[in-house]
């Protein structure tokens, strides 16, 4: 069992993440940890497993979790050994054989004389057969890494395993082994993910947001239902404090008329009956008075009903606050914008069995699709001109493109939030303009001096996506490598919505095909079937 208590966690600036966080996880429960990005939805992971410590709260569990993280290019030093978590034991075995029989070799590696052989039994059930457990992670593609990662549970065998985003970057062959691990296994689960199918295989959502944690007994669809009832009635509530409002205003305007009426008549009948001047004044101020006793009766009650339908509203999810006004594009639709003829890459030999033939126009909407390591990022970075092909020939007319890839490289990480956007204000925007683009993005003014590195990874997207719109000049092409890894579900409708008002030439690397299909794909490059390798 793991469970914490009273949990808190502020970032090193002080400022408190999240506040009185309380859950408990049992044997071979299975959980959803949601939430918004930048809930703390991976801070939380990391408390449970130890790599963070909490501001105040108690954790405490039956054995050690096993966790595995996000990618965004992190972990590129590292070892597939030490990846998956085996390296000093590997190290050691090997010293052991070298005749180096020390008692700390021998208490590392804890008479697990199989080590090497359970790894490679991991890797090959990942389906990354004959990989060299010293090689280095830099040279693996997004899903190999995350298989490595993923690799390494079966290894250690724990009884509670954290997951952080585990589907992001794997093809739908990785998907698939990993949907059968999540049904299969008899470990305690806690994933974040916005995989759905992934969430409506787990049986109990926990949601994490400023108020804390909140349960739901059932999978991601049956949260779905909860919040749009809970949504439906929050609506119904908003229209009748709207309504209120309304009649609040009305009934303060109607009872002001009526006592200014009152007021005249009285001051017309003391006027007639001749009244001393200073008995006019003392009736006159009290009447004044009477009136300004009447306004703040009546304000106070607008105002209150007034808080109230902000927080009302706050709580309502607004996809469409976010838009890519980019429809500024000088070229036209039906543009050739690249022509490919028997095209192939690779040094030694091709990396694509057969070569390939496309044509992008201005307008497309194109995902290309294919297996870890098929060579999707090498194909996106000849058609950017980035690479030379090995053989056949490509034709590129003059474009403007933008790529976001997986680990966000475009985000200068030394920067704040504003500092970032104010590097794209190439159309020299007033300040205020700039902040007010960050705030339809959802960067208030809390986030305008926070460095870049403390964004998360859908964070860092929604950023991107903002300095789009901040830049003069819209991209005639869009280049997104894997948009939806790091999102949760909710910021993957908001982009699904902004990606909609984009009116260029759209790329997109992804193995969501829900995703797909909201922003309307009509164009295939499909290199499954040309891989030479996996």
């Amino acid at each position: 069992m793991l469970y914490i208590h009273d949990v808190a966690y502020a970032h090193p600036n002080r400022d408190i993440l999240f506040s009185d966080i309380n859950l408990t996880i049992n044997k071979q429960e299975k959980i959803a940890l949601i939430g918004h990005n930048g809930a703390g939805k991976t801070t939380l992971l990391k408390i449970l497993s130890g790599k963070l410590m909490p501001l105040e709260g108690t954790v405490k569990a039956d054995s050690v979790p096993y966790y595995v993280p996000q990618l965004f290019g992190q972990f590129n030093e590292y070892t597939i050994a030490q990846a998956m978590r085996a390296a000093d034991k590997i190290n050691a075995l090997k010293e052991i054989l070298e005749g180096k029989v020390t008692e700390a070799n021998l208490t590392l590696l804890a008479d697990d004389w199989a080590i090497e052989e359970r790894c490679q039994q991991a890797l090959a059930h990942w389906k990354l057969e004959g990989l060299d457990l010293n090689q280095r992670m830099e040279t693996l593609s997004g899903g190999q890494k995350t298989k490595v990662f993923l690799s390494g549970i079966m290894v250690h065998n724990p009884e509670i395993v954290l997951l952080d985003e585990p589907s992001n970057h794997l093809d739908g062959q990785g998907r698939s082994i990993l949907y059968e691990y999540i049904n299969s296994t008899t470990n305690a689960l806690l994933v974040v993910s916005h995989d759905r199918t992934l969430l409506n295989l787990l049986n109990t959502v926990f949601e994490l947001d400023k108020d804390g944690i909140t349960v739901f007994g059932g999978n991601y669809d049956f949260y779905v239902d909860q919040k749009a009832t809970e949504n439906a009635a929050l609506t119904h509530d908003l229209k009748t404090k709207e309504k209120a409002l309304r009649k609040a205003k009305e009934t303060e305007r109607e009872t002001i008329e009526q006592q200014q009426k009152l007021d005249a008549r009285g001051k017309k009948k003391q006027e007639k009956a001749g009244l001393p001047k200073i008995l006019m004044n003392t009736l006159k101020n009290s009447a004044e008075k009477s009136t300004s006793k009447i306004k703040g009766v009546h304000a106070e009650k607008i105002g209150t009903i007034s808080r109230d339908i902000s927080e009302l509203r706050s709580q309502l999810p607004d996809p469409g606050k976010m838009k890519l006004d980019l429809d500024n594009s000088a070229l036209h639709h039906g543009k050739i914008l690249v022509t490919a003829e028997n095209l192939n890459a690779g040094f030694e030999e091709s990396l694509w069995k057969a070569p390939l033939d496309f044509q992008i126009m201005g307008g497309d909407r194109i995902a290309i699709k294919g297996l870890n390591g098929s060579g999707k990022t090498t194909l996106i970075r000849i058609i950017l001109g980035d690479l030379q092909p090995s053989s056949g020939h490509l034709q590129r007319a003059e474009f403007k493109a933008i790529y976001i890839d997986q680990d966000y490289s475009l985000i200068d990480n030394e920067l704040t939030v504003y500092q970032q956007a104010q590097g794209y204000n190439t159309g020299a925007l007033q300040e205020h303009e700039v902040k007010t683009r960050l705030n339809r993005f959802l960067f208030t003014k809390e986030y305008w001096e926070k460095p870049c590195a403390t964004l998360s990874g859908g964070e860092k997207m929604r950023l991107m996506l903002c300095v789009m719109t901040i830049s003069n000049q819209a991209p005639d092409m869009l280049i997104l490598d894997e948009p939806t890894n790091n999102l949760d579900i909710q910021n993957i409708e908001i982009l699904i919505s902004a990606i909609n008002h984009y009116q260029g030439t759209l790329l997109i690397v992804s193995h969501d095909n829900y995703f797909l299909e909201q922003v309307q794909v009509s164009k295939v490059i499909n290199l499954d079937e040309l891989a030479q390798r996996d």
